[in-house]
């Protein structure tokens, strides 16, 4: 078993497996059964390349781990970009495309900005036509599908977190959107 890239020791396992053994599971759930001594993962030296996910938990295939969850602009980066503080890498405006273009090209830019390194970037979605809107038609559409957009999988990858932008960045016509470090190998 593992704690945030560590492996348990004996002692934290066997207290693992007493309290895993004393927690009554939830109604219409099966209870969770402690992982048996003999697949436990033993150390493995820092000379030695690290072990795919297959070694480390043998027996156990998994499909594509869930994305990890998104989280809000915390309050002093808020702070910051209220105050001029902090400023956004990079912006894209998305006003005047149709909902295929504006979803490639955000994912097109999300993925440059984050080869750059960039932490912070603006996307600008408009707040939609003011007004009547004429049958057939919706306002903000952009404003409503990028949001979405941001949670599907092919941009959580990329997307650490997003919020709305503050007014001296367009408002509710804007978001923040927070980068995932890239991963490439260095």
């Amino acid at each position: 078993m593992r704690r945030r890239g560590k492996l348990l020791s004996e002692a934290e396992l066997a207290l693992w497996r007493q309290v895993a053994r004393t927690v009554k599971p939830l109604a219409g759930r099966a209870p969770v059964e402690p992982e048996p001594e003999a697949e436990q993962v033993k150390p493995v030296p820092m000379a030695e390349s690290s072990p795919s996910p297959a070694v480390l938990a043998p027996g156990r295939q998994s499909a594509k781990p869930a994305p990890p969850p998104l989280v809000p602009l915390e309050r002093r980066m808020r702070t910051q970009l209220r105050r001029g503080q902090q400023g956004v890498e990079a912006v894209i405006d998305l006003h005047g495309l149709r909902q295929d273009e504006a979803h490639s090209a955000l994912r097109g830019f999300l993925r440059l900005q984050q080869q750059r390194g960039a932490k912070l970037v603006l996307v600008v979605t408009g707040k939609g036509i003011a007004g009547d809107v004429p049958y057939g038609e919706e306002r903000g559409i952009l404003r409503r599908n990028v949001p979405h957009w941001l949670r599907l999988p092919d941009l959580r990858s990329l997307v650490l977190g997003f919020d709305e932008a503050e007014q001296r960045h367009g408002g509710t016509g804007a978001l923040y959107i927070r980068l995932r470090r890239s991963r490439e190998p260095g």
